[in-house]
């Protein structure tokens, strides 16, 4: 549903979307055969401001720039609520042997051009319309471009419409429904991502029948892929011959959240990584593969971070003092809000001018309680100026700022809820580094005091929030406080591990390899064999 391709190239919300881009962009440097499809959003996801209050506001600037996109002269049509739709196919000629497809309903001849202006935004019908121009309207796209496709890769449960219109041609040829599920299902692979229930999509069947996802399949069909209320993620199971979760404590968590699911495919865990050349800093590449001064190279990237902040706020903050970043979406899960709760801990530190404390991030436009946390932290960035700072509109130019410039990298989500979480990758690149709960891809990274932090030893139970806290401020004060203002040969040391642990660990490179060794080639094995 998203691709975070370029940050001049706004069809993305966050780390799916960024996720996605880099994999396209590890394909390519792979010189692997692969295509993305997506949905060209005119109107992108959000931009978010804070406004006189501190409380953020949503924008939808319109994006028009088409020098890069190619034309590819083929139009697809889709039927959504009884009338045809039709869409544009655009070719992102970024990468030659790895393009990405776009689908574009802004036209014309269309009632509602607007079903592809806007990212996650609008009612449970206008997602749906949005699901069937991806996922059928993107499989009609693949045939009239003339690819030939081995595996279908869903990227999250937005994509399984595609598994549907699979059916629908195989049924076409008179297969019967059971045969050509079995045979749709040697062509999928599927990815799920969250274990947060609101991030696995549900629609009641009413009204998947109404705007047209059955594609002509019947109550009963669509129940056994989806189940009633129809899951996408359920779906996503059920039409894949293998799953994969992309943290191995992820893949621990998916199969428990998924064990009652029937027919599903086997879950297993590739975790994620991030594309190098696009999040390593120029400088930073170069000092570590040259045993290069890393303080040095980083304070460079500090002072230009700080030069931002000060162009955005009008804040002055220390290049000696330690910077502390915290930047992703802004879900209440993530606990952006977490270090500002024991004020008799944090106050001494920020008054002294021993820390100082960047954020950054988007809420969801129907994210109550993600903008609510957003204004408490804008409004103590106000209370505290000089020492917090809040940097608006958070985006891919802003995070490739923040992941270079922080000293530390601040991370808390509630365990067990985060799948992966890859902004530490592009800080730990930088040798900014990271510290954290154990959840997502930490756990497998994390060398305590050797590449970073981590705090809360992975407990999960009453009074988390409060264990974690005490934690956080334990290990700031006794462990990363000492070694930044007194051992600076110690915090180089940890500086080269940590960029050593995630351009070899927790690279584009190594997933986008692993994928094709664990995911794509045992399906192409299986269907040779069974050919």
């Amino acid at each position: 549903m998203e691709f975070g391709l370029h940050p001049d190239f706004p069809i993305y919300s966050g780390g799916l979307g960024v996720l996605a881009g880099d994999y396209l962009k590890a394909a390519a440097d792979e010189g692997y055969p692969m295509v993305g499809v997506g949905i060209l959003w005119r109107k992108g996801y959000t931009a978010q401001y804070i406004n006189d209050e501190g409380y953020p506001y949503d924008l939808a600037p319109e994006f028009n720039n088409f020098s890069f996109l190619k034309d590819t002269g083929v139009k697809i049509q889709v039927t959504i609520k009884q009338q045809p739709v039709t869409c544009k196919v655009w070719r992102v000629d970024y990468f030659n042997n790895a393009p990405l497809y776009l689908l574009d309903a802004d036209l014309p001849e269309n009632k509602e051009p607007w079903l592809t202006h806007s990212l996650y935004r609008g009612s449970g019908d206008d997602r749906i319309a949005q699901e069937i121009i991806l996922g059928v309207g993107g499989v009609r796209a693949l045939r009239a471009l003339g690819l030939p496709v081995d595996i279908y890769h869903f990227n999250e449960g937005h994509a399984v419409l595609a598994g549907i219109e699979l059916i629908r041609e195989k049924m076409s040829t008179g297969l019967s429904f059971d045969q050509a599920l079995n045979a749709t299902r040697r062509q999928i692979v599927f990815t799920t991502h969250t274990p947060v229930p609101a991030g696995n999509e549900a629609h009641h069947h009413g009204a998947l029948d109404y705007v047209g996802a059955y594609s002509g399949l019947s109550y009963e069909q669509m129940k056994q892929i989806g189940g009633d209320p129809f899951n996408m993620t359920v779906a996503g199971l059920r039409l894949s011959a293998l799953t994969n979760a992309v943290s191995k404590l992820h893949g621990e968590t998916a199969q428990r959240m998924w064990h009652q699911v029937t027919d599903a495919s086997p879950i297993i865990a590739i975790t994620n990584g991030v594309h190098q050349n696009t999040w390593q800093a120029p400088n930073m590449a170069l000092a570590a593969a040259h045993q290069g001064d890393l303080i040095e190279a980083h304070q460079a990237n500090k002072e230009f971070l700080l030069a931002e902040i000060q162009h955005q706020t009008g804040q002055v903050l220390s290049p000696d003092a330690l910077l502390i970043g915290f930047a992703r979406r802004a879900a209440t899960y993530k606990r952006g809000d977490l270090i500002f709760r024991n004020q008799e801990e944090l106050m001494p530190l920020l008054e002294s001018g021993r820390i100082q404390l960047v954020f950054s991030g988007k809420a969801h436009p129907q994210d109550d309680g993600g903008k609510n946390m957003v204004a408490k932290i804008v409004a103590l960035a106000k209370e505290l100026p000089g020492k917090v700072v809040f940097l608006e509109n958070y985006d891919m130019a802003l995070g490739q700022i923040l992941t270079r410039g922080c000293d530390v990298w601040l991370n808390n989500p509630r365990r067990p809820l985060e799948a992966s979480a890859t902004s530490g990758m592009k800080a730990g690149m930088n040798g900014v580094l990271h510290f954290s709960t154990l959840d997502g891809w930490w756990v497998e990274g994390c060398q305590h005091g050797v590449n970073g932090w981590q705090f809360g030893d992975g407990y999960v139970g009453p009074n988390q929030d409060e264990h974690d806290l005490n934690a956080l401020y334990r290990v700031l004060k006794t462990e990363i406080l000492p070694a930044y203002e007194q051992d600076k040969a110690k915090w180089a040391q940890m500086m080269r591990a940590s960029i050593e642990t995630c351009t070899q660990q927790f690279s584009a490179r190594r997933m986008i390899n692993e994928y094709y060794d664990r995911l794509y080639f045992p399906l192409v094995a299986a269907e040779q064999k069974i050919s």
